[in-house]
């Protein structure tokens, strides 16, 4: 089971690193999460420069893509070309979105008819694409999920942990990271996002 952790240029360092970390707790399980980039090496919006693990093309094998958010997104949605790279299948893959990464999801036409969540800076341009924007963490619907704010990216990957292993493999890794003398809240918190977030489909 793999996860592409899609990465641009200008990308936010926690929005890709929280969510392929915790994700990476589970390899002994199978479940592995790999920065994927459209170029070899990308630069975040603090200057940190990353070798991508997988090419772009990756996104079409993996069985989860998680599209990551940055400075940059709406000059990723302006590009043609890059975005045809972007060949997502929502029917086989788990599909989420960090921050402005709804952006992305919203120009592939994924967030047709259901609401998603973003960072605030991002929410005016998510609404222009007459996306609905909710004020919370997290939402999901079927194969589909946004997070809003660079920390509820490890609800993202709590809910894709969920979905891929099942809510005990998920609590263990949470566990693991949680702060020293708050692991329990940490832990019911983040199951509590994801629960909260997810509306069953018919």
């Amino acid at each position: 089971m793999q996860v592409a952790v899609v990465t641009f240029d200008g990308f936010n360092e926690l929005d890709s690193f929280i969510a392929s970390a915790l994700i990476n707790r589970c390899r002994a399980d199978g479940l592995e999460a790999f920065i994927t980039t459209p170029t070899p090496v990308v630069t975040s919006m603090n200057g940190v420069e990353v070798t991508g693990q997988r090419p772009m093309e990756f996104v079409t094998d993996a069985d989860v893509v998680l599209v990551g958010s940055g400075v940059r997104t709406r000059d990723v949605v302006a590009d043609d070309r890059l975005v045809s790279r972007l060949v997502l299948d929502p029917a086989r893959q788990l599909i989420g979105a960090q921050c402005s990464g709804a952006l992305v999801l919203a120009r592939l036409g994924l967030l047709d008819g259901m609401p998603a969540c973003t960072d605030l800076t991002s929410r005016p341009f998510v609404e222009a694409r007459g996306v609905t924007v909710l004020d919370a963490p997290f939402h999901a619907e079927g194969n589909i999920a946004t997070a809003g704010g660079c920390l509820a990216s490890q609800y993202l990957a709590t809910w894709v942990i969920t979905r891929m292993l099942g809510e005990d493999a998920a609590r263990g890794v949470v566990d693991y990271v949680a702060p020293v003398g708050e692991k329990q809240q940490t832990v019911d918190r983040a199951l509590r996002a994801v629960r909260a977030g997810e509306v069953a489909l018919p």
